[in-house]
């Protein structure tokens, strides 16, 4: 009996302990993700100061806009007509979506090279899609 339970308990430990570390933390992931950017697109210390925080500052914008589209992606208009104004709603958000993006690739550029702004879009992009393909476990250098 002492041991079944001493067993339960232990399982249900580890359980715990395993829940708790795949709980998603911004902080981590803000850290990995820009440290994987000033690795992977070659970011002196100097530039990377200059260009994180207008990446920081293009994140916080965006987010905003994904969290209308997200309320607003809750609700089904009950007609054609709501439908149509949801969707061309949709849309208008993309579009802000990227004009956030143009001003801001505009403001990296004035402080490094096109081409490290490129680099940075590049690693940005490669790292959203590994952490989506559940990946985030291993490491960003031990992928193809």
């Amino acid at each position: 009996m002492k041991k079944c339970f001493l067993t339960l308990v232990l399982l249900l430990t580890v359980m715990v302990v395993d829940a708790q570390e795949k709980k998603f933390s911004p902080e981590k992931f803000n850290v990995a993700l820009e440290e994987h950017i000033q690795k992977k697109a070659g970011l002196t210390q100097q530039e990377a100061d200059k260009v994180f925080p207008l990446l920081r500052e293009m994140h916080k914008k965006q987010r905003a806009i994904y969290r209308k589209v997200h309320e607003m992606a809750k609700n089904k208009p009950a007609d054609e007509a709501g439908c149509k104004a949801m969707v061309e709603e949709y849309d208008k958000m993309n579009i802000e979506l990227k004009q956030i993006e143009k001003c801001y690739h505009a403001k990296m550029m004035q402080e490094v090279s096109a081409s490290k702004v490129y680099e940075i879009i590049k690693a940005e992009y490669r790292f959203h899609r590994h952490w989506m393909k559940g990946a985030q476990k291993q490491p960003m250098d031990k992928r193809r």
